[in-house]
């Protein structure tokens, strides 16, 4: 359906769409988005707030990645498509997860695509389910708002054959590129995180190499009766005692939640050692950025369905981060966990 006949409908129905509001006018309660990722841009003293495209807010009917623009976290722009999958790409779903690094003066699209009718030779250890292509992307573009395009065709970055997602950028401290990810419960019952270096071009150079389970946390419970064990959306940050921290989601006693896991030797690969529950009751798939003052911010989206995004101050101390209190000032939660004191 063509935007001019959407906005008609819409109108008969008596509320303009998303994408038909004023400039600068949605707050978070009323964004349906799931896996954000935020990026500061400092030139232009804008925040962009990245998502998987939904039609009814952006006006695009097609399977991508949208944005959002904010210039003070309250009050954002109607969302704008910046990359679609390609007719007749090997994937048509998910654009999950979609993650925005700077890298050699370029802006790389990290995004999470499927496609259900691609079995996979091996089965799944689940009863019930079965393995099919998923995997992590990339594309680039010069500039946030793209258009992004798709690097290398679209070729996974890590082996096809492997159920990949919600991949990201680390760079080590000798510069060198890896991509982390978590590999499918899917494929393994228990989900696991991984990485795999990468060249200069983000071209896997290695095989993958394995950073912990899913049940290495006692916070992970198993789901559904039958083992199963999430690992959702790694994230990587460094401290100053040059410890190295992840970010990262199951689902536990109370839901979907944030948690972390820390590395003290600061290598990638460990040993890790796993926290508590950071965020419950359906947070999770957060990141960490820094806001227009320099001061650490985490983004989660809650509940998991129907999510919304919830913003968090954040403290960072020599050895790990600290939730200082949620920002309903700015996210408008209704309901928030841990409103703390600044």
């Amino acid at each position: 359906m063509k935007r001019r006949e959407l906005l008609a409908s819409a109108t008969l129905a008596g509320a303009l769409p998303a994408w038909a509001q004023p400039a600068g006018t949605m707050t978070l309660p009323e964004m349906d988005l799931h896996d954000p990722f935020i990026v500061t841009d400092t030139a232009s003293k804008t925040y962009w707030l990245f998502t998987k495209n939904h039609p009814s807010f952006s006006g695009e009917k097609a399977i991508g990645v949208m944005a959002y623009r904010s210039g003070d976290l309250k009050h954002w722009s109607k969302p704008e498509l910046v990359f679609q999958l390609p007719a007749g790409f090997w994937a048509n779903d998910g654009c999950w997860a979609p993650e925005m690094h700077r890298w050699r003066g370029r802006w790389y699209l990290f995004v999470t695509v499927h496609n259900e009718s691609l079995p996979l030779a091996e089965p799944s250890p689940v009863p019930g389910q079965r393995t099919y292509r998923r995997s992590t992307v990339l594309a680039v573009a010069d500039q946030l708002d793209g258009p992004f395009k798709l690097v290398r065709h679209g070729e996974p970055v890590v082996d096809k054959a492997l159920m990949t997602l919600d991949g990201t950028l680390y760079v080590d401290p000798a510069g060198k590129p890896w991509m982390v990810y978590s590999q499918e419960w899917l494929q393994l019952r228990v989900g696991a995180f991984a990485a795999v270096q990468l060249d200069d071009e983000l071209r896997a150079v290695g095989p993958p190499r394995l950073l912990f389970r899913g049940d290495a946390s006692p916070a992970a419970k198993p789901q559904q009766g039958q083992g199963v064990i999430v690992t959702d959306g790694p994230q990587l940050y460094r401290t100053a005692d040059g410890s190295l921290h992840m970010l990262w989601s199951s689902w536990g006693d109370d839901g979907y939640f944030q948690t972390i896991s820390h590395s003290p030797s600061g290598n990638l690969f460990g040993p890790w050692e796993h926290g508590p529950v950071w965020l419950a009751k359906g947070s999770g798939h957060g990141m960490l950025f820094r806001t227009l003052d320099a001061r650490w911010m985490l983004v989660v989206h809650r509940p998991f369905k129907n999510a919304r995004g919830k913003l968090y101050e954040v403290r960072e101390q020599a050895d790990g981060f600290e939730l200082v209190r949620q920002r309903v000032d700015l996210d408008l939660d209704a309901a928030p966990l841990l409103r703390g004191t600044s």
